[in-house]
Formats: C-alpha cells, sequence, structure tokens
C-alpha cells in the first residue's frame, strides 16, 4: 500500500470511530478538513437508524457537505453548549493535546465551536504528531485585510516569518473576509505563551494554536486506532 492510501485509511478509521460516538439527542459540532469529511460522511449514513442529531458547522465547506448528507443544521448562535464536536488537525502534541490547526482556514470558527463545546475529540492520523507545535508547519494567524502589514511586522518582531496566504496572484480571504497570515516560528517551546502575545496584536482576529480545548484524540495507524486524553 502506497503511503498516502494508508494515511487515507488512517484517517478514515478513526473518523469512523467518532462517529460512534454521537448519540440520540446530540447537538454536535462538525471541523473542517479531509479527517472532519470522513466524519461527516460517516454522521450522515448513521442518519435514518433512529439517530436524531442537530449540527454547527464551522465552515461553508462543511455547511455544504453537511447539507448534501441530509444532516440537519443549526447556527451557533442558537446554542450555548455543544455536545461532542469532532474535528481534526495539523499537529498534535500528545499528552497535552495541544494542537496547530488552520490549514483548511477555517481556524476561528473552528475555535468557537471548541470553546462552545462539552466534548472536543480531534481524529487524525498518525503522521500529525508532534513532540513541539510549528515543527512541520506555519502557525495560521487570521487577522483583518486593514493594515495586515501591520500585524506581519509585530508577528515578526515575535520571532516568526510570515507569510501572506494566496489563492493564485490574490489573497486567501476566510469565510469571515479575513486575510491569513502563515507564521514560520519554528518548533514553539512555549506554546501558551505564544498564543498569548499573537492574541493581543491589534488586527489579530485569531491564530491557529489551540490550547487546552481538545479532551481526547482518536490517531489512526496501522496497527488500528490509538486513543489519546489530556494529561
Amino acid at each position: 500500500m502506497r503511503p498516502e492510501e494508508s494515511v487515507q485509511r488512517q484517517k478514515r478509521a478513526a473518523a469512523e470511530r467518532a462517529a460512534r460516538l454521537v448519540e440520540d439527542g446530540m447537538v454536535v459540532g462538525l471541523g473542517t478538513g479531509s479527517t472532519a469529511d470522513y466524519f461527516i460522511e460517516a454522521l450522515g449514513a448513521r442518519l435514518g437508524t433512529n439517530l436524531r442529531i442537530s449540527a454547527v458547522a464551522t465552515s461553508e465547506r462543511t455547511t455544504e457537505l453537511a447539507r448534501s448528507l441530509g444532516i440537519p443544521l443549526i447556527p451557533l448562535e442558537r446554542r450555548q453548549q455543544i455536545d461532542l464536536t469532532v474535528d481534526g488537525a495539523d499537529e498534535i502534541v500528545p499528552g497535552s493535546l495541544s494542537l496547530l490547526k488552520g490549514r483548511g482556514g477555517a481556524l476561528v470558527r473552528e475555535k468557537l465551536v471548541a470553546v462552545a463545546s462539552r466534548r472536543e475529540v480531534i481524529v487524525a492520523d498518525q503522521t500529525k504528531l508532534v513532540e513541539k507545535l510549528g515543527s512541520r508547519h506555519p502557525v495560521p494567524v487570521e487577522c483583518v485585510p486593514f493594515g495586515a502589514h501591520l500585524v506581519a511586522a509585530q508577528l515578526a518582531a515575535l520571532g516568526g516569518k510570515p507569510a501572506l496566504r494566496r489563492t493564485g496572484e490574490l489573497p486567501y480571504i476566510t469565510d469571515n473576509g479575513n486575510y491569513l497570515l502563515d507564521v514560520d516560528f519554528g518548533p514553539i517551546d512555549d506554546p501558551e505563551r505564544l498564543a498569548e502575545r499573537i492574541k493581543l496584536i491589534t488586527g489579530v482576529v485569531d491564530h491557529g494554536l489551540f490550547i487546552g480545548l481538545a479532551s481526547e484524540a482518536l490517531i489512526g495507524t496501522d496497527a488500528g486506532i490509538v486513543e489519546l486524553t489530556r494529561g
């Protein structure tokens, strides 16, 4: 089996395991990304088997997929708390379950849904496990377009190397109408402190460091599913 096929199988297995956590009557948060898509597809397949749920989507992409599968959606504004959210991650630190997210461009809505969730379960393949956040990917930072160059300068002052995410020659625009700066900090020794400092920059909406939000993770491996909990 080719490596990419193995990764996709691991993602699907973790997502399908997570779909079995959904119970009748739940309000479910739907993440964004390739692994979250597998979860949404598995959840859609369970509808009509005496499973009645409502769901909150974290992106327009997820909204479209959920609707195509007949999953009933409600806006986040109608809920103070979500029972269970299942989402993916770009990097995961075992033990703390600190996450790096945002390569799919939905980090702000994903974080809002995570904060509103009683239980946040991350699904991923084993390649997402790292010793330190920032080891493989830059930190996405969503900022307002006006003065984005000033935000980039302050991120550089924190030791990062910011790059404006683009779609072709044009800036990438999030579902919220904002820009994304992908900031390479290298392996991050103190993600909690960095998260605080980024959030204090005027013009920043939020960032892809998810600290203390995931309660558990289901990691697909060639040997089966590994269950991780936050220590």
